[in-house]
């Protein structure tokens, strides 16, 4: 199994937040990773490209194959800081 995803990388659950928030209401997630994404992601909109289980850490893994594709989900909390993520297609 294969998976292509973005994502925004921040600091703190209250940013994850305020960023959801505004995705919720329509706002531009490519736009929104380059602004405020810590990863180096950010600067392609937070794509990160496909990958397999197990190349991601668990808790990023657990989004992107098991929850429904082309939603933001999030905040995830890793040991790089919190996530919102979407997930593009699974194969």
């Amino acid at each position: 199994m294969k998976a292509s995803a973005c994502h925004i990388l921040v600091k703190t659950r209250e940013e994850a937040e305020k960023l959801k928030a505004q995705l919720d209401k329509g706002a531009d997630f490519a736009k929104l990773a380059k602004k405020h994404s810590m990863c180096p992601s950010g600067k392609k909109g937070g794509d990160l490209g496909e990958f397999k289980p197990g190349q991601m850490v668990k808790a990023f893994d657990n989004v992107v194959f098991k929850k429904p594709l082309l939603e933001v989900h999030g905040p995830v909390k890793t040991q790089f800081g919190f996530h919102l993520i979407k997930t593009l297609y699974r194969s």
